[in-house]
């Protein structure tokens, strides 16, 4: 595209928000995909099941809730909020991955520092709601989830 650099300001505005245009034949398998449900009714089966396998493992150690929609799991840390000079979640995952080499991600990586609510002090204070939590994506056959599972709670056991 070429043309007036505030129309192209604009437009290159537009095209951020809106995507790139598909290519035919990605556009034709976009369709077969759509026009089939099956792999949706099987994808949705096999998160029930990573659901009903993990969740009860990790509940021993951890405050973890099925939850009523989505595709990950959140668990609230154990310990304090400061941990080695990182939040505890950040700590938590990266030795986590260390000495049972389970990936999960840290919930204040997720989310920004808003408006806490006023201290004692009467000063403002900061809060990230990720903060002391931490994000599992059950994106593994339902065996290697629950194998992840049980390292956590290995993991958690063994600090305690």
């Amino acid at each position: 595209m070429a043309g007036d650099a505030a129309l192209m300001k604009q437009f290159l505005l537009y095209r951020t928000y809106h995507g790139s245009a598909m290519s035919p034949v990605v556009q034709a398998a976009s369709i077969a995909a759509w026009n089939e449900e099956s792999h949706v009714v099987d994808n949705r089966a096999q998160y029930r099941a990573k659901f009903a396998e993990v969740t009860p493992l990790l509940a021993e150690v951890l405050d973890v809730a099925l939850p009523d929609a989505g595709f990950y799991l959140w668990a609230q840390v154990p310990g304090p909020a400061i941990v080695d000079g990182l939040d505890s979640d950040a700590a938590f995952a990266r030795d986590l991955l260390a000495a049972y080499n389970v990936t999960v991600l840290p919930g204040s990586y997720l989310a920004r520092e808003t408006a806490g609510p006023t201290g004692a002090d009467g000063q403002p204070t900061t809060l990230n709601p990720g903060r002391q939590r931490i994000r599992m994506a059950l994106v593994a056959e339902t065996a290697e989830c629950a194998e992840a599972a049980r390292r956590i709670v290995q993991f958690v056991k063994a600090r305690a």
